[in-house]
């Protein structure tokens, strides 16, 4: 603002500058006059500051350029609109403003002073830049005159926070509400039905889930109601790979429309080393929420591959991967409040950071902790004995449930410190995939694989259906790939390949039946066109 510019108050008490009528100044001048008058230290940063604090200028209200009329004016704040003859138009943005120095939220850093093409700086930056300039041992005089040197101009910029990281404000006044309402929070019998309409088998594992989801929220809907405070149901899902596990935990999420991260243990890595710090598990359940700390705090998290953080055997380095990043899960499980990069996997000078307490976050660990058999088996073989009611040493050798069996002794023999599985106090396994399960997944679940595909070829007019025996012969194949329920999709996208590239050429075909021949590669699909019975 120069000495000819004028400040006018309007009806509503925001501050205009409007810019006089006379001969513009020239733009070297007006620098020079400028900078001579913060090198005399004839304005005092304080000064300026009490100022914007004051009665003449709010800070909060945006400050208006001066244009080539009194009638043509900007506005300078993003999200505020202001059309030429008529009031300024505030339109309330629900995320909190971002300092562009410090990367500090509203909430962190107070007050935002509100600087054109959407930058907003809070009062201490701003304090501190204007000291730096006065009081600095930096003669702008001499700076300006190098050559090519010259201040920046405020209305070619436009530094603006990514969508992915603003945070949403708090609403102060309005008390924090659970997500799930105590009156509303399904029972443990009704979560199942729905776990029962999506995944096949897994019983054990779908009640256990169901009673632990169904007292944890209750837990976060009651909080602090009487004396007595509840603890963390924290849970850890021991099965092979391609049992359900993540189907188990996506399926969940969706039926209580709660925020759900999965994220991968393998990535994670000890503080100040390379990877993903522990802290980004809680950044991506806050992405998750729309930047919502109210509603992340009350979400899931599921940690996938946990036992590949295993602690390392006969190891003399650090281990910043497994046990480490153990101990650093440990303040997350429990509940604490910790510090969040918003929109990253890392915290660095250029992210903004929030505060989540993680008090209500229901952690869900699995993973397929491959030669846990091997550690379970050799423990219960100890326990035999001679004689001719002994149990013989290869009792267990080929027992399918074997995993059932697990207990703390033997995740700890695999490498789980005991403060970690401390923390994990409900703990089930789930059972490796056989052929009639395999079936049951092709053609029971809401959103079975074949019913995908009928879908498909039902736009084309055209039914698809699949004999007993074909079903049979994809899980005797999926069996053989030992990866569980993940090779079924495999196996019938290498099938259908042909026969969804074949069947838009022909308006005539009105029915395929895939058989066992085909499958095994040894016959063809049965087409039947249509009219014929």
């Amino acid at each position: 603002m120069s000495d000819r510019d004028v400040i006018i108050i309007d009806e509503e008490g925001n501050a205009v500058v409007e810019g006089h009528k006379g001969e513009p100044k020239d733009d070297k001048f007006e620098q020079k006059e400028s900078m001579d008058g913060l090198k005399g230290n004839e304005t005092d940063p304080t000064d300026i500051m009490d100022g914007l604090k004051g009665d003449k200028i709010d800070p909060r209200e945006s400050i208006e350029g001066s244009g080539e009329s009194e009638d043509n004016t900007q506005e300078a704040v993003s999200g505020d609109v202001v059309e030429k003859g008529d009031e300024p138009i505030r339109k309330e943005d629900s995320y909190e403003s971002i300092c562009v120095v410090c990367n500090r939220p509203e909430s962190q850093a107070g007050k935002m002073l509100n600087l054109p093409n959407n930058m907003t700086i809070c009062e201490e930056c701003m304090k501190k830049s204007f000291e730096a300039m006065s009081r600095g041992a930096v003669d702008f005089n001499k700076l300006l005159k190098m050559p090519g040197m010259h201040f920046f101009n405020l209305q070619g910029m436009n530094v603006q926070n990514p969508r992915n990281q603003k945070i949403k404000k708090k609403d102060e006044n309005a008390k924090s509400k659970p997500i799930v309402d105590l009156k509303n929070i399904p029972a443990p019998h009704k979560i199942r039905e729905s776990l029962d309409e999506y995944v096949v088998g897994q019983d054990y594992a779908k009640k256990a889930m169901s009673v632990a989801v169904y007292n944890h929220y209750k837990r976060v809907a009651t909080d602090t109601m009487d004396e007595i405070e509840i603890e963390k149901s924290n849970m850890l899902m021991i099965g092979p790979t391609g049992s359900g596990k993540t189907f188990l935990v996506k399926t969940l999420a969706r039926l209580l429309d709660v925020p759900l991260a999965i994220t991968d243990a393998t990535s994670l890595t000890e503080a100040g080393y390379i990877g993903d710090d522990i802290e980004s598990v809680i950044s991506k359940l806050l992405s998750a929420a729309d930047n919502d700390v109210e509603r992340a705090e009350q979400g899931i998290v599921f940690i996938d591959e946990i036992d590949k953080i295993a602690k390392k055997r006969n190891s003399n380095q650090r281990d910043v991967s497994g046990e480490s990043v153990q101990q650093g899960l440990l303040k997350l499980l429990e509940g604490s409040v910790i510090e969040v990069p918003v929109g990253s996997s890392s915290k660095n000078a250029m992210v903004p950071m929030t505060s989540i307490n993680t008090k209500h976050i229901l952690f869900i660990c699995g993973g397929a902790f491959p030669d846990l058999e091997e550690i379970i088996v050799e423990r219960l073989s100890k326990k035999t004995s001679m004689g001719f009611n002994a149990d013989l040493k290869d009792k267990y050798q080929n027992d399918s449930e074997i995993l059932s069996k697990v207990t703390l002794e033997d995740l700890r023999a695999f490498g789980m410190i005991p403060e970690f599985i401390g923390r994990l106090p409900i703990i089930f396994t789930l059972n490796d995939l056989g052929k009639e399960m395999l079936v049951k997944i092709l053609k029971e679940p809401k959103n079975a694989i074949l019913k995908q595909y009928q879908k498909l070829l039902s736009l084309d007019e055209v039914q698809l259906e699949f004999s007993e025996s074909a079903l049979e012969a994809i899980a005797e194949k999926a069996i053989k790939k030992d990866t569980g329920a993940r090779a079924l999709r495999a196996i019938i996208e290498e099938f259908m390949l042909d026969i969804m590239y074949e069947i838009p050429k022909d308006d005539n075909i009105g029915r395929v039946t895939i058989t066992r021949e085909y499958i095994e590669g040894v016959g063809g699909p049965e087409i039947q066109l249509r009219g014929q019975d």
